[in-house]
């Protein structure tokens, strides 16, 4: 698709690079080495480049997953699992997955994030179909969504529970970890 940018020779021009990839959003550690490594062959450079902006406070792995967990959770409505799985691909180490996961866990959040979810897809499934009835397919459908969403399985359970007024049965390939 693209080629390979142009070659960098000195530490001005990449850090130059680097602030203004970090002006346009934050990036992890890993992926900021990866952005450098593209942009020179010096692996000196991208290593002094990487210094001074930890040293200057632009570059930090636990502000990034902190930031990442809140906006994942308040906007787009995402399960810990979902988030933890995102940070761990965009090379944030599990130290700093865990304590941001664990400074934004509220359980009573995530049963109305849940509950919220569910409401909007059965207005949705409602408006689609006139007088159209909970079966066990809408009902797995559902389950399915908020597990890809990150949500625990008991979490789901219990909610799709309270909504439908009946036992929602425990899936036995469910994995909470998807």
């Amino acid at each position: 698709m693209f080629g390979k940018p142009r070659q960098l020779e000195t530490e001005s021009e990449l850090y130059e690079v680097a602030v203004r990839a970090l002006m346009r959003r934050a990036h992890s550690v890993h992926e900021m080495k990866k952005l450098l490594a593209r942009r020179t062959d010096n692996d000196l450079l991208v290593q002094v480049v990487m210094a001074r902006l930890k040293e200057n406070g632009q570059l930090d792995d636990s502000r990034y997953a902190k930031q990442f967990v809140r906006q994942r959770t308040e906007i787009r409505r995402q399960g810990k699992f979902r988030i933890a799985r995102d940070l761990r691909a965009r090379g944030i180490p599990d130290r700093h997955v865990d304590s941001a996961i664990a400074d934004a866990a509220n359980p009573e959040t995530e049963a109305v994030t849940i509950r919220t979810r569910l409401q909007r897809k059965l207005k949705l499934l409602s408006t689609a179909k006139k007088g159209a009835t909970l079966d066990d397919k809408k009902v797995a459908s559902l389950y399915r969504s908020l597990l890809r969403a990150g949500f625990s399985s008991d979490a789901i359970r219990r909610e799709l529970h309270t909504l439908t007024h009946a036992e929602v049965p425990a899936i036995d390939n469910a994995d909470d970890s998807t």
